[in-house]
């Protein structure tokens, strides 16, 4: 029976060696096929003619386990457009399988940090990824070039060692950081167009998000197809005006009932600070209805919600969330996730929804 137990454990202990090897040989055949379908894969490059909307980010400032700070893309032609770039965002378009060399500019609708603290990520993954040669465009209203310019030093010393280790064929010194390209803050009722190049047009209006003074959402245009980003705003007639029958509304959003009970939690916490700040933050956002009236009164064909305030982390909460806005809207409406991904065909009338995580 000894013997027996000994050849018992002996068999236990090969059959644990061999499960081992196995485990590490079939690890290695899932990475290797993994990395290459990864390598080989350009979503980018695979979309139709037409302007897809993505979004990165559709969080806020409050923490969300599913979102990232507020990030929209617009992919035409090969070349991605990002409007604004929120923590955690460039992460999520790495997760999406878009290639970040194919940054053709970056759009920042106002300066809090939240729609700006993931742009020093951006513009070095832009670079060092792509193998650009000239800094990444950020289109804004004027007071970028202060943002660029300190994002730029502060990145100085880690682009030596880039270099240093990569070599100038590979990541060229010329093509790293960003270069402001500032517009004059278009007077209210007005509109600019910053961007018009093959066929791509984007327009500037703005917005109202006092103290925030210089505060802008933007359109683009392609080929018969429109999308709007309204920005951080209160309700605004001119996110009406700019949309104007616009294919696609995306709009900040924040529900002022939720945000009222927490600021009550607060209260009860006896937490003054994140307290007084709930109290202030309803006048220079838009609740969902306001919202569904805006794109009401603008005609919009689909209403996008991001910058999504206060969390919204369970599905539970998504018809609380959005009470009332049926009424206000009779389009289609939807509460914006990470990775969503909407096309717009060039010359069509479709918008075509999918995830892209």
């Amino acid at each position: 029976m000894k013997r027996l137990g000994i050849g018992l454990l002996a068999l236990l202990l090969l059959l644990v060696a061999a499960g081992a090897l196995f485990s590490e040989q079939i690890g290695k055949r899932i990475f290797t096929s993994a990395v290459n379908k990864v390598a080989s894969t350009d979503v980018i490059g695979d979309l139709p003619d037409g302007m897809h909307v993505v979004l990165c980010g559709t969080g806020s400032p409050l923490p969300d386990p599913k979102r990232a700070g507020p990030c929209s893309a617009v992919i035409v032609d090969g070349k991605m457009f990002v409007v604004d770039i929120g923590g955690g965002a460039v992460r999520k378009l790495g997760l999406m399988g878009l290639d970040l060399g194919a940054t053709e500019a970056l759009f920042l609708t106002h300066f809090h940090s939240d729609h700006i603290d993931g742009m020093g990520e951006l513009l070095l993954l832009r670079w060092a990824g792509g193998g650009r040669t000239l800094p990444l465009p950020v289109i804004a209203p004027e007071g970028v070039e202060s943002v660029v310019e300190g994002l730029d030093m502060a990145y100085a010393t880690d682009v030596t060692y880039r270099v240093a280790h990569h070599g100038e064929k590979t990541v060229p010194p010329s093509g790293a950081g960003g270069i402001a390209r500032p517009f004059v803050l278009p007077e209210t009722g007005a509109e600019l167009v910053v961007y018009d190049h093959d066929g791509v047009k984007v327009t500037s209006f703005a917005v109202e998000h006092e103290p925030v003074s210089a505060a802008v959402g933007y359109r683009f245009d392609y080929k018969g197809r429109s999308v709007v980003f309204s920005g951080d705003t209160s309700k605004s007639v001119a996110v009406e005006k700019a949309c104007n029958g616009c294919d696609i509304l995306v709009h900040e959003v924040l529900n002022t009932e939720m945000v009222a009970l927490t600021q009550t939690a607060m209260k009860k916490a006896e937490r003054p600070g994140p307290e007084k700040i709930m109290s202030d933050i309803p006048d220079y956002h838009t609740s969902p209805v306001q919202a569904g009236e805006t794109a009401q009164a603008a005609k919009a064909k689909m209403l996008v919600f991001t910058h999504i305030i206060p969390a919204v982390p369970v599905d539970y909460l998504k018809s609380y969330y959005l009470k009332g806005v049926d009424d206000a809207y009779d389009g289609k409406i939807v509460l914006g996730e990470d990775g969503m991904m909407f096309s717009l065909p060039a010359n069509k009338n479709s918008i075509e929804q999918e995830q892209l995580l």
